[in-house]
C-alpha cells in the first residue's frame, strides 16, 4: 500500500508570485511527515502539486520511486483529505467510501469488502446507509478518511483534516488517526499548523516559510535548537535565543 514521495528542486509560481521556491522533501515508505507553516507559506501548493492539480515550474515529484510530474491527478494513485469533508451529499456512507474503487479496477466482491473493512476500522458500523447530512462533523470526517483509503493509495495526503472540528471531537480523531497509522502504516504527508498534531501523529516535522523547508526533525529539535531567526520567530522565540542555540 505504502510508497515513498520525493520532490526534487520544485519552484511553483501563480501569477507573479513564488509560492515553491526549489523545495525537496522526503518521505520514505510507510513513514509520516508533517509540514508546519504559517498562512501563505505553501503548505497546500505542495499537496496541489503532488495530486497533480499544479504543474510545477520547475523540479520533479516522484512516488514510489516512479517520476509522475507529468502524469494527471488520476494517475497518481494518492487520497486526499481536506479540512472540509467533501462527501457526496446524494450518496449513502458506504457510497461514498466506495465512489472512487471502480475507477481504480476494483471489483465489486473488493469494493463491498473493502467498504465493510473501513467502517469497522474507522467505527462507522451501523451508519452504511446513512447520508451525510445524517452524520456528526466527526463521522463525516471518517467518512472521508475511508474514502481516501479505500483506493489503497500509496500515498495518503492530509490537508489540516481536522482544522473545522470542534475541540474534542479534534482530539478523539486524532487518536485514532493515530492507531490508524499503527494499523496500516501509510506513507503520510501532514499538513497543519498546530504543533501538537504534527507532534503526535509525525515521525517528523518540517517548518515551511516563503516555499522553502527551513528546518525538520522532531518538534522539540525545532523549537529548542531553532536553526534560523524565522525559525525561532514561528516558535514565539526571539531572535537571540536563535543565535545562541546555534553556537
Amino acid at each position: 500500500m505504502s510508497g515513498s514521495l520525493r520532490l526534487e528542486g520544485v519552484r511553483v509560481s501563480l501569477g507573479a508570485r513564488l509560492v515553491l521556491d526549489d523545495l525537496s522533501l522526503e518521505v520514505p515508505a510507510g513513514a509520516c511527515l508533517a509540514l508546519l507553516g504559517e498562512s501563505g507559506s505553501g503548505k497546500t501548493t505542495v499537496l496541489r502539486t503532488i495530486s497533480g492539480f499544479v504543474q510545477p515550474q520547475h523540479g520533479r515529484v516522484w512516488l514510489g520511486g516512479v517520476d509522475v510530474t507529468e502524469l494527471p491527478p488520476e494517475r497518481r494513485h494518492l487520497g486526499l483529505i481536506h479540512q472540509q469533508f467533501l462527501l457526496f451529499p446524494h450518496l449513502t456512507v458506504s457510497g461514498n467510501v466506495a465512489f472512487g474503487m471502480p475507477y481504480r479496477g476494483i471489483g465489486r466482491q473488493r469494493q463491498r469488502e473493502r467498504v465493510h473493512e473501513l467502517l469497522e476500522l474507522l467505527g462507522l458500523q451501523g451508519l452504511e446507509q446513512r447520508y451525510p447530512h445524517q452524520l456528526s462533523g466527526g463521522q463525516q470526517q471518517r467518512v472521508a478518511i475511508a474514502r481516501a483509503l479505500a483506493v489503497e493509495p500509496d500515498v495518503l495526503l492530509l490537508d489540516e483534516p481536522l482544522n473545522s472540528l470542534d475541540r474534542s471531537t479534534r482530539l478523539r480523531l486524532l487518536a485514532e488517526l493515530e492507531a490508524l497509522r499503527r494499523r496500516t502504516a501509510p506513507t503520510m504527508l501532514y499538513v497543519t499548523h498546530d504543533w501538537d498534531e504534527a507532534e503526535r501523529i509525525a515521525d517528523e516535522v518540517g517548518l515551511l516559510h516563503a516555499g522553502r523547508i527551513l528546518q525538520s526533525g522532531s518538534l522539540a529539535s525545532l523549537q529548542t535548537r531553532p536553526a534560523s531567526p524565522a525559525v525561532a520567530a514561528f516558535f514565539g522565540l526571539p531572535a537571540p535565543v536563535a543565535c545562541l542555540t546555534n553556537d
